[in-house]
């Protein structure tokens, strides 16, 4: 009986030692109401519901606030100059990049309709990555509410350019390809009702684990130094820290790019469901 409970207590202090080694990761990873780790702002509580402002809330408000600034200075500029200088130049340059390559190969015929969405969710998804990587910052896309709010966008963008195309009746007609049996109808319809959630879901869940997956790694690769508690550990775990942490420079451009690419390429599906 002794045994056992020895046992027992030296398991939980294993346990509960483990969870010191790398609960601070969590911590780190995720949200908080101390904005910049630094102060709190008054709690917020209405209708039983926390409406406090937390460190992805801020900065969240913080990038729009950078894409209002960047886009009123690009329209001033047009305003003074035709041919844009600068930080301006590097805007247009993306906006260019998102409409040639993204909106109007996905999306043909009426991509115009769609491209102010998919700019607006480009930048905001960018400029929310770039602010994680700045020292103190905090990633805004790596906070699965963020994700599924920007899926569910997506989601309703989606539905309704191909009702407005389509209409109701003709947009859910077109989800059941041509020449299926009748007797496979109603198993079709499902099936396709239940595609047309899979598809925000993947948008959320892939944004998500992209931009929390690279700072777990950073954080882990920087803790083996306080973990195995020697110095000589130091210089491998710091240089593998500085390549994940440039590689996440990468990804933050990628995961902008994916997330509008598929929200594009759903767009044009159910825009144009004849093609």
């Amino acid at each position: 009986m002794e045994i056992s409970s020895f046992k027992a207590v030296s398991d939980t202090v294993k346990s509960s030692a483990a969870a010191e080694d790398t609960g601070w990761i969590v911590h780190h990873i995720l949200d908080s109401k101390q904005i910049l780790g630094l102060f709190s702002l008054p709690e917020i509580h209405l209708f039983g519901i926390d409406l406090t402002i937390t460190n992805h809330v801020f900065f969240m408000w913080l990038a729009s606030i950078l894409m209002i600034f960047g886009f009123t200075r690009l329209v001033k500029n047009y305003k003074t100059s035709l041919v844009p200088k600068g930080f301006s130049n590097f805007l247009e340059v993306i906006i260019v990049f998102v409409k040639d390559e993204i909106a109007r190969p996905t999306i043909g015929k009426g991509y115009e309709r769609f491209l102010p969405y998919l700019l607006t969710v480009f930048f905001f998804i960018l400029t929310c990555n770039f602010l994680g990587l700045v020292p103190f910052g905090s990633t805004a896309t790596s906070n699965i509410s963020v994700t599924a709010t920007l899926a569910t966008i997506s989601f309703v963008v989606i539905q309704a350019g191909g009702m407005m195309k389509n209409g109701v009746v003709g947009y859910f007609k077109g989800l059941i390809p041509h020449g299926v049996p009748t007797w496979l109808l109603p198993i079709m319809f499902v099936v396709e009702i239940l595609g047309l959630f899979t598809k925000p879901f993947a948008l959320a869940i892939r944004l998500f684990a992209n931009m929390t997956a690279g700072h777990i790694v950073i954080l882990a690769l920087i803790g083996l130094i306080f973990i195995l508690k020697t110095i000589f550990v130091a210089p491998v775990s710091v240089s593998f820290a500085i390549f994940i942490y440039l590689l996440e420079i990468l990804v933050a451009l990628i995961q902008a790019y994916i997330f509008t690419m598929l929200s594009s390429l759903f767009i044009g599906m159910a825009v144009h469901q004849d093609h």
